[in-house]
């Protein structure tokens, strides 16, 4: 009789769903401890940190690649805080990044937004519009004069003459695949992104309609960056719409 050694039985592979469930706890450790690497020790520091944040938008968030993951490297920093709050009190809608930020203090959503706006990174080159020169200039009027007859301000009203967004509240537009201005519009405009009272995008979103939001979001993300990249230190001049999330833009929170 011939004895065969013992073998291990092969575990099964983790199921793709499993995988996926998995992953939130994953970056979320990363995000509160920072990655653990073989000697030597890697020190805990924000990059480090901040790694669980890149899984999703990039190198040093510059953004991720599929175009729905927006850049966080430079936008103003009470922009990116009230972003995460909105995140992790309910105000924004999207399951991994809540249950990335719903268990960190204001304190630490303040330092992780702060550190993103501290770095100043290089955009890529726009993507070229494929939009009809008719939509495009349609969305060019909208961005700087916007609609009056139809309530509708222009965006550069809150955002900025360069659209790179007023400190320290407001962001820039540029920069910010279609895809993703298509799909923040649209939250806006059914409700499944809000802000804090009074919530100036929600009343400039309900007065958009499909023809502007496309019109918007292709000329937009066709524009090229300017050389300053930085948010302006103040809004324009007769500046009256009101956002909670941005005082100084209305006047009022």
């Amino acid at each position: 009789m011939t004895f065969r050694p013992a073998t291990r039985a092969k575990r099964p592979a983790l199921r793709p769903a499993l995988r996926r469930a998995a992953l939130p706890f994953a970056l979320l450790a990363l995000l509160a401890t920072g990655a653990a690497r073989a000697q030597p020790a890697v020190p805990d520091s924000m990059a480090q940190r901040m790694a669980a944040c890149t899984v999703c938008h990039g190198p040093a968030g510059r953004a991720g690649p599929d175009g729905y993951y927006p850049r966080l490297a430079g936008k103003p920093a009470g922009y990116l805080y009230h972003q995460l709050l909105n995140f992790r009190d309910g105000r924004r809608h999207y399951g991994l990044m809540t249950q990335l930020v719903d268990r960190l203090s204001d304190d630490y959503l303040r330092e992780i937004a702060e550190y993103f706006a501290a770095l100043e990174l290089p955009y890529p080159p726009p993507a070229p519009a494929s939009a009809p020169a008719a939509l495009l200039e349609r969305g060019r009027q909208l961005v700087h004069q916007g609609d009056p007859a139809r309530g509708l301000p222009a965006c550069v009203q809150c955002h900025g003459a360069a659209m790179t967004g007023v400190a320290p509240n407001v962001p820039g537009l540029l920069g910010l695949p279609r895809d993703y201005l298509n799909g923040q519009l649209g939250a806006w405009r059914t409700g499944q992104r809000k802000a804090l009272a009074p919530d100036c995008m929600a009343h400039v979103a309900e007065h958009l309609a499909d023809a502007d939001v496309a019109a918007v979001s292709g000329w937009l993300a066709a524009q090229p960056l300017p050389a300053d990249t930085r948010a302006a230190a103040q809004a324009p001049a007769g500046n009256t719409l009101a956002c909670g999330s941005a005082p100084e833009v209305g006047g009022t929170r």
